[in-house]
């Protein structure tokens, strides 16, 4: 088993597009499902930002999702959602509708795309006027590709920060990742943008390679460390952060076989960032499943993968972020900036 690598485009069927916006530091990220997929959500954040999430819900009619869409800009970036169904109905896909008389439609054939979303705050990184919209996720879908997705400061991770307890001047800069394995002859895979207000931890050595910083900005602080010493953070507004991700697999899954693994996939978040789903997390992690392997393995194998993966693609984000500096901008460095430092940091 290879955790080193791969990408949720290994996931045949999916592809993924970015837009990241030139005027500051925002963007959002598009898994496109060609044919559809199935689809569950867990939300454990107390301060999401979503759309169309309660359609996802095992009890609810629709089967199948067309896109999903991770976008920054605080609730203002669910607005990308729309350019993304624009995209996906120029091309006649989503779910038909209109009456049915005598076991035909009648009327003017139309289909409607199924696009659920969710957001991550970034509007103290430059201009918060600027936030990702209709023409974004459109513009997005243009760049959709099977190729293995960029990483790092692109996308819905162009303004994720990690670190933020203490104060965004005291943060460190986060991004989106992606990571990829095949077992029990199924691919299962993920992408997340991280943006969390705690710590990322690199889950194999328990060491901190990203987070809140000493008040000099030297070194690696210790998020759960000082709190339980009883320094206590800087106000910090509900809904400041969020980490928000996808866990794709080729395997055949119905609505509450997905949602159980987009609930076990969380245990990854855990593993991975430290404090995580507090007040001013919005965590969000859907789970899509093409069904195009034919079969479904052990649902408990499945979703010890999903965890794994996305700790892993949690870690592949902030290492392949780069540091922040700038006009109006915060000046915050990356993983790799802090690299030597990292070592003296823990859970």
């Amino acid at each position: 088993m290879n955790l080193t690598g791969g990408s949720i485009t290994d996931v045949p069927g999916i592809r993924v597009g970015h837009f990241t916006d030139p005027r500051r530091p925002t963007g959002c990220t598009v898994v496109l499902a060609d044919g559809g997929a199935v689809a569950g959500v867990d939300v454990r954040g107390a301060a999401p930002g979503t759309r169309e999430t309660e359609l996802l819900a095992p009890v609810n009619a629709v089967e199948q999702v067309h896109a999903v869409l991770l976008a920054g800009g605080s609730a203002f970036g669910l607005d990308a959602a729309g350019g993304v169904m624009r995209w996906l109905d120029e091309r006649d896909i989503g779910v038909a509708v209109g009456q049915v008389r005598d076991g035909e439609r009648t009327g003017t054939p139309i289909r409607v795309p199924i696009v659920p979303a969710a957001i991550l705050f970034d509007l103290w990184v430059g201009d918060a006027r600027i936030r990702p919209d209709a023409q974004a996720g459109y513009a997005a879908c243009e760049t959709a590709s099977a190729e293995a997705p960029a990483e790092g400061c692109v996308g819905a991770g162009a303004g994720a920060t990690v670190g933020k307890l203490f104060g965004i001047e005291r943060a460190m800069k986060g991004g989106i990742g992606s990571a990829s394995l095949r077992v029990g002859g199924v691919t299962i895979a993920a992408l997340v943008a991280v943006n969390a207000v705690g710590d990322v931890v690199d889950p194999g050595s328990g060491a901190i390679v990203a987070g809140a910083r000493t008040e000099d900005g030297q070194h690696l602080l210790g998020t759960t460390r000082a709190l339980l010493r009883g320094e206590l953070p800087a106000q910090l507004q509900v809904g400041g952060a969020t980490t928000i991700g996808i866990v794709a697999t080729d395997a055949v899954l119905t609505k509450a076989e997905a949602t159980k693994i987009a609930q076990m996939a969380h245990d990854g978040l855990a593993r991975s960032i430290n404090p995580v789903h507090t007040m001013a997390d919005g965590d969000t992690l859907f789970a899509l499943a093409t069904g195009r392997a034919g079969f479904s393995p052990n649902l408990t194998l499945l979703g010890a993968a999903a965890a794994e993966i996305t700790a892993h693609a949690v870690l592949r984000a902030v290492m392949a972020a780069e540091s922040l500096a700038g006009p109006g901008l915060p000046t915050l460095p990356a993983a790799r900036d802090m690299r030597p430092a990292a070592s003296s940091g823990s859970r």
